[in-house]
């Protein structure tokens, strides 16, 4: 029996007391990044919001199987922000992903609507010619989540009728504008209404494709809306990290109508997500630290080598750079790439790492 299924659906039930520590510490997170991203020049906001935007661009497509190019999602989000880049891209899910993220972010002021989430999904796929972009699902067929071979499929989940999606859908946005939460202050009502917001979505799902990726943008406008202040995080980037356990706690979550266990999950998500993003601008504070530093002296083949580097993010260049990976990413001989690292170890850009057979190099930040 699934929530929808209950008499009582969509009256979910819920304790909170574990979320009045999860809320003082996202306050206390939300505050040390306000104040270092009042302490950046514009340069560095616009450019801390580029790659909180592709983060949750890339990860929200990973986490339903899609893999896109970090260079083509940076320049369709950058011309969704109304600057300029020269780009070819070719991939024609990377626009829809990119005006999907830049709309959300636009719209946390607005009321939530039925037109707005229908317009959020003609973004994401309207060069898709098989989905019907901005219109809910149909048909007849059930609407299954399932995993496994054919004729030996699990079902995880089986939302509601088509035929009953509109007004599935009204009343979502009914209870998203209408209901007052039970909390005591407007951190955890935004923690709370995030997570429920998004449980709630998933439960209708009412679209062909993309709801996932719309669910998770409702989740993240929640917050914004909620606050009154667009937040600078990526949920789907802690998410994708166990994917796993997201699904697992969805099911559960999905199988009845009290979500305890489901609001301490999405929240302990968002506050881990507030603390990667305050850990994302210390990076890119150090990055443009670094290149003010070292640009004058790498050439064009180095300076791809330590850009490459640098789009790791936080995270490092996973193993260290080597001869071999920037003969890879430079095309240079091995004879080039090992007097470039020589360099680039001689003027402290980067520090060296042997272990075992391998030789390896970090950044200096």
């Amino acid at each position: 029996m699934y929530n929808w299924q209950h008499k009582n659906w969509p009256y979910f039930s819920y304790k909170l007391d574990d979320i009045h520590s999860i809320a003082i510490s996202f306050a206390e997170e939300l505050g040390i990044m306000n104040g270092l991203v009042t302490a950046l020049n514009d340069d560095l906001k616009q450019e801390t919001l580029i790659e909180i935007l592709i983060s949750e661009a890339i990860k929200t497509s990973e986490i339903e199987g899609e893999y896109m190019s970090r260079v083509d999602v940076m320049s369709s989000i950058k011309r969704n922000l109304g600057l300029r880049d020269d780009t070819i891209v070719r991939d024609k899910r990377v626009a829809g992903i990119a005006e999907l993220m830049t709309n959300v972010r636009a719209s946390y002021d607005r009321d939530l609507s039925i037109p707005m989430i229908l317009d959020w999904h003609n973004a994401l796929m309207r060069s898709f010619s098989n989905i019907n972009a901005g219109q809910w699902r149909s048909g007849h067929e059930p609407m299954q989540i399932v995993s496994g071979a054919y004729g030996r499929e699990t079902v995880h989940y089986e939302a509601p009728p088509s035929s009953e999606v509109p007004i599935e859908m009204k009343r979502f946005v009914d209870w998203y504008n209408d209901t007052e939460l039970p909390t005591k202050d407007k951190i955890s009502t935004a923690l709370v209404k995030s997570a429920i917001t998004h449980l709630y979505f998933e439960s209708i799902h009412p679209f062909e494709d993309g709801n996932g990726r719309i669910g998770r943008a409702l989740a993240e406008y929640a917050l914004s809306n909620t606050l009154q202040s667009p937040v600078l995080l990526s949920i789907s980037r802690v998410i994708e990290k166990n994917k796993t356990q997201y699904y697992d706690a969805l099911k559960s979550a999905q199988r009845g109508l009290e979500i305890t266990e489901w609001i301490t999950y999405f929240t302990n998500i968002i506050l881990e997500a507030q603390i990667e993003a305050k850990q994302l601008i210390e990076f890119t504070v150090k990055k443009v630290k670094y290149f003010d530093r070292f640009k004058e002296q790498l050439n064009d083949r180095q300076m791809k080598a330590i850009n490459r580097m640098f789009e790791a993010g936080v995270d490092g260049f996973k193993g260290g750079m080597t001869a071999k990976k920037y003969t890879a990413i430079t095309k240079a001989s091995k004879a080039t790439a090992t007097r470039d690292l020589q360099y680039l170890l001689e003027i402290g850009a980067l520090s060296l790492h042997a272990g075992g057979r391998s030789t390896r190099y970090e950044l200096v930040l």
